[in-house]
């Protein structure tokens, strides 16, 4: 693409996630929220976590190509390296982790992760902008441009480090609340909750070496050299 046409995509992306981000914050609904809503209020949610992320990747991306726009290559480069690191390590693996974990278990028993009671709450819009379209835009981005990839071992540090964060925040939560994040960690014992956890993590390692392997097989490697 373009620089221009890139800048632009980048910017309408980075307007489309911080509105979706805003319309959820600002939910409402006529029922007293629990302890565990109001405990961490959504910043427990890694669904809503993962909007935020994108925003703030795309807004990056767009600072990014501005930079590019105007000749500011020096700063470009290193905004592109921030960019690249993020998309590579979060912003990809977590959206697609977010995608086709949350259909698979709302396709199994949809009250584990997404009660009907939320469909009032909650428009089918809105649902489908923070759990399906997250995915399409993750390979349009890769589709876009080429993305350098870090070192596999420091990447995969880097995100194991992120997952270890968000499991622990998950687990302080219950350890105040007494209530869990997501009603499927109730169904398990505590041996039962390590292994789902250690089953996530390589469920979003697998996004990680997946979207490393798209952008590899669609840019190769002359891109990078």
């Amino acid at each position: 693409m373009e620089i221009s046409t890139l800048a632009t995509y980048h910017c309408l992306a980075f307007v489309w996630y911080f509105f979706i981000a805003y319309s959820v914050m600002h939910i409402k609904t006529e029922e007293p929220p629990s302890e565990l809503f109001l405990y961490g209020g959504q910043w427990k949610y890694l669904t809503v976590l993962n909007l935020f992320l994108q925003a703030v990747f795309y807004g990056v991306s767009f600072l990014a190509d501005v930079l590019r726009l105007i000749k500011k290559l020096r700063c470009a480069k290193c905004i592109i390296s921030s960019r690249d690191l993020l998309f590579s390590v979060l912003a990809f693996p977590v959206s697609t982790f977010v995608s086709i974990s949350f259909w698979t278990l709302y396709t199994y028993n949809r009250e584990l992760v997404y009660p009907r009671s939320l469909d009032g709450v909650i428009p089918l819009w809105l649902n489908h902008a923070m759990h399906t379209a997250v995915f399409p835009f993750a390979l349009l981005e890769i589709l876009a441009l080429p993305h350098r990839y870090p070192a596999k071992k420091k990447g995969l540090i880097l995100l194991g480090f992120v997952a270890f964060l968000y499991i622990s925040w998950v687990l302080w939560i219950y350890s105040v609340t007494g209530e869990w994040v997501y009603p499927l960690f109730a169904l398990f014992s505590p041996s039962g909750l390590a292994a789902f956890f250690a089953g996530s993590l390589a469920i979003i390692v697998s996004c990680y070496n997946f979207g490393e392997f798209l952008n590899r097989m669609i840019w190769g490697q002359s891109k990078f050299s």
